[in-house]
């Protein structure tokens, strides 16, 4: 079972974690596009990949947790049980549970698997020339250990499993059909398994995709509770009962 730390030891890592994703997203918008792959050229830029989307979501996320901590370290214990500093750790909270761990598992998990069936679906090898390999885990590999670590370190208040599926649910379509639309106004497929399959190979792709992301928003919960023996959350630092 998990303990909280210091606010101070938490401004720590999340400034660190912050830094690191603050970097790897200029990494990635420095990259040149190339006629081989115009990516960035092309339609919709770097929003239409998930992995951006999810790179863009993260280093948000560990920004207001950083905000967070800093605003629990200067203000009087008094002044943080209402107004803006509780509607930001609120806000932490909903976006940690509901965006943040489960995209960004979905993101490890969907990438690797498909790259151990068959990379040229999701990251043919001309790519390897022009993202470099670590940028490549910074992008698909280490955003699970972060996200694990920062349910380990901090406890999340969930909220009704309804409203936390729904709101998975509203992202998936809203994602779903602007791949749709990148689609009908450039004739690209954001992926390159997307033009491999056939017309119900892709309904079942996609469905699958848009289904797996429950699984994971009860994973995440599960794991918040077994950590922390409790799904209420918390604030600030305190010492967890024990049973």
């Amino acid at each position: 079972m998990a303990t909280t730390m210091s606010w101070a030891s938490y401004l720590l890592i999340h400034l660190v974690i912050f830094s690191w994703y603050v970097f790897t997203l200029s990494a990635n918008c420095s990259l040149k596009s190339t006629e081989i792959h115009p990516g960035a050229r092309t339609f919709g830029g770097r929003w239409k990949y998930l992995t951006f989307l999810n790179l863009v979501l993260q280093t948000v996320f560990f920004g207001l947790v950083v905000l967070i901590d800093i605003i629990h370290l200067i203000l009087p214990s008094k002044s943080l049980k209402c107004g803006v500093p509780l509607l930001l750790v609120k806000l932490r909270d909903t976006i940690f549970t509901i965006l943040a761990f489960p995209i960004g598992t979905f993101v490890f998990l969907s990438f690797w698997s498909i790259y151990h069936y068959d990379r040229e679906m999701v990251y043919p090898k001309f790519l390897d020339d022009i993202i470099p390999s670590w940028l490549n885990h910074a992008l698909h590999t280490i955003i699970l250990p972060l996200a694990l670590l920062q349910m380990y370190i901090q406890p999340h208040r969930y909220g009704s499993k309804m409203r936390g599926i729904l709101g998975l649910a509203f992202f998936s379509a809203v994602y779903l059909g602007w791949v749709l639309w990148v689609h009908h106004a450039a004739g690209i497929w954001v992926y390159p398994i997307m033009e491999r399959l056939s017309p119900v190979g892709l309904v079942i792709f996609l469905g699958v995709a848009c289904i797996t992301l429950a699984p994971l928003y009860l994973l995440g919960e599960k794991l918040n509770h077994k950590i922390w023996r409790s799904t209420a959350g918390s604030a600030g630092p305190q010492k967890k009962k024990k049973k």
